[in-house]
């Protein structure tokens, strides 16, 4: 079998007992960086093999690691932090266990995204995820194709471009439209800054931006 099993975004201590478990109990652990990893485990005592599983190398050993499922072993894929296959590694895999046969368990637990949407203050019972954006080719027809969304959207940044990434959603979206920003989720220093579009750039625009950023965005009132 093999197992996606959601590692902590920040605190360590979201990890789930369940989660701790199954990875003592498997023969391998895929990892997206085995060194960020290794301190995790370290951490909760876990000694099982760590093998290096990330989006360069996956096309090249995604049909080895379905063979030893398929031989029998039980296996895991974690990331850096949240749930496989959420803006990280882990489709690929499923997909190929999946036509293969192998049989899947997706633990519940830790992503960015969940909190931040909640805590936002901005409608969350439809919603629409779009993660990274395009950083060149593509990104703007992207969101010129969003700016009629009525669904509430999440977006995923980086610190160095969250300047820019407000300052072209307020260009885009319109100013006066209602966002909230939220970094450092569930860490010391957690915090989320929510106002209009315009008060956000404007924000950003004078303070060093430091964490990953989840960014949500209020949905158009119109068609």
């Amino acid at each position: 079998m093999l197992y996606l099993v959601p590692t902590p975004v920040g605190n360590m201590d979201d990890m789930t007992f369940r989660a701790v478990e199954v990875l003592k109990s498997v023969s391998l652990i895929l990892a997206e960086d085995t060194r960020t990893s290794r301190v995790l485990l370290n951490h909760f005592d876990i000694h099982t093999p760590l093998q290096a599983h990330h989006l360069f190398n996956e096309h090249q050993s995604v049909e080895s690691i379905v063979q030893r499922l398929l031989s029998g072993e039980d296996i895991a894929l974690i990331t850096d932090a949240g749930t496989p296959g959420i803006s990280d590694p882990g489709f690929l895999l499923v997909r190929e266990c999946v036509r293969s046969g192998v049989e899947l368990s997706v633990l519940p637990g830790a992503t960015a995204f969940v909190p931040a949407l909640v805590g936002s203050g901005l409608p969350c019972e439809r919603f629409c995820f779009e993660g990274f954006l395009p950083h060149k080719k593509g990104r703007q027809s992207k969101l010129e194709a969003l700016k009629s969304e009525q669904r509430t959207m999440i977006f995923y940044e980086s610190p160095h471009r969250i300047a820019k990434t407000l300052e072209q959603f307020k260009q885009t979206f319109g100013e006066d439209r209602r966002a909230s920003l939220a970094r450092e989720i569930s860490k010391k220093f957690e915090e989320f800054q929510r106002g209009t579009l315009s008060e956000l750039s404007a924000h950003y625009a004078e303070k060093t931006p430091k964490g990953e950023f989840v960014i949500v965005v209020e949905g158009s009132s119109k068609e």
